[in-house]
């Protein structure tokens, strides 16, 4: 009985590793995909799609690797979507944006001069940055407390408590409550299509959607989302190379982008979920658990239409205020990348250097935070800009003056 207990543990991980992924930030996508423009079918969509195109890669990478190599959807990207809002040529030229974000992750893995010049920006900024587009997200709850009271209020303390006895299910427990809530409260979902369709749209390319959208885009999951994936897998012995990694999760991007879909990663939370101890003992099986865990989450895709129908009739603000509770920890660690003690360096390595480091991160937080566009470019592109100016003109100066 343990021993079969033990081979069924990959799958029973691979299970909750879906559940949990999809149930705690599915809601960040379909605000995010709404904001950036998308009707109702065409963010469904787009949920599908990109549940769809992370149950391919997961299960590919499984099975030609043996690594438990968990794929997801970008949360940070999605976030930032919000943040950027709906680009001058509407929601096809964000999808336009969504396709060259896939040929830039292609390209990170196929163009050496590509992967360094990303490496180049500077990590406190990128974290800067992904703090700025995170934090009116964040805010959400304690706006939806004032707004709608009787809704939100149970499902801030159910977070609370769930946070504290039983971490991994804290948002999905918090969005179960929301759910019973609009229920309660809400229309009646008579009538309403349930299953998800792929809904084509035909892409538009913009300078302010390609700028503003596809760069941070790239960079955000590439910063956020790809090398804490990495970071994670070695935490627990796993090494693969990233070369294959981001060229399937690009082409994957490319090919869910027309369809709505906006960024394909490798998983950072829920990766931990697959490739440590509560995969099983034997590590050599792991893979299973990130194989089932992709299978389970182009399933739940299927619910992309129910998951919908429910935000179109609810009070906006809630649906920002559970999203926000389940990116509270995302911007707890942005914030402290962005302003804590730089990484010691590794021996024999020259100490970081420190001139400018938090005026240039505080500037590129405040000018992202404030989400004002210029010449149709969104924040997030403006803020990271900005961080790299100031970061550049006090650097050179107090290291003279040292």
């Amino acid at each position: 009985m343990p021993r079969a207990a033990g081979r069924a543990q990959p799958l029973l991980a691979g299970v909750v590793t879906a559940l949990v992924g999809f149930a705690s930030s599915f809601t960040v996508v379909l605000t995010g995909l709404r904001a950036a423009g998308a009707d109702d079918a065409q963010a469904a969509s787009g949920l599908l799609a990109v549940s769809v195109a992370c149950a391919v890669v997961a299960v590919l990478l499984g099975l030609r690797t043996k690594l438990p190599i968990s794929i997801a959807w970008s949360t940070p990207g999605a976030a930032l979507l919000i943040s950027t809002g709906t680009p001058e040529g509407g929601f096809p030229a964000a999808v336009g944006a969504f396709l060259i974000c896939g040929v830039l992750i292609v390209l990170a893995g196929t163009l050496a001069p590509l992967g360094r010049l990303i490496a180049a920006i500077p990590a406190h900024l990128a974290s800067a940055m992904l703090a700025g587009v995170l934090l009116q997200l964040c805010l959400a709850p304690v706006r939806a407390l004032g707004e709608v009271p009787a809704l939100a209020a149970p499902v801030i303390v159910t977070w609370l408590l769930l946070t504290r006895f039983a971490r991994p299910w804290a948002v999905p427990a918090a969005l179960v409550v929301a759910v019973a809530g609009i229920l309660i409260s809400g229309p009646e979902l008579v009538g309403v299509p349930l299953l998800p369709t792929l809904t084509w749209v035909t892409p538009e390319f913009t300078v302010g959607a390609v700028v503003g959208i596809a760069l941070p885009l790239f960079v955000v999951t590439m910063a956020s989302q790809n090398v804490p994936g990495m970071a994670v897998l070695a935490q627990y012995g796993y090494r693969p190379a990233l070369r294959p990694i981001l060229l399937a999760t690009g082409v994957a991007t490319v090919a869910g982008a027309p369809f709505g879909g906006h960024a394909v990663n490798l998983a950072a939370i829920s990766a931990a979920l697959a490739a440590g101890p509560d995969a099983g003992p034997d590590r050599g099986r792991r893979w299973i658990a990130s194989v089932t865990a992709g299978v389970g989450l182009g399933l739940l895709g299927l619910l992309a239409g129910l998951a919908g129908a429910l935000l179109a009739v609810a009070p906006p603000v809630l649906i920002e205020a559970v999203a926000g509770l389940a990116l509270l920890g995302a911007l707890a660690s942005a914030l402290m990348a962005a302003f804590g003690p730089p990484a010691p360096a590794a021996a024999g390595a020259p100490a970081p250097r420190t001139e400018g480091r938090l005026e240039s991160a505080a500037v590129t937080f405040v000018v992202t935070a404030a989400g004002t566009a210029f010449v149709g470019i969104g924040s997030a592109f403006w803020g990271l800009l900005a961080g790299v100016a100031v970061l550049a003109l006090l650097r050179p100066r107090r290291a003279r003056q040292g």
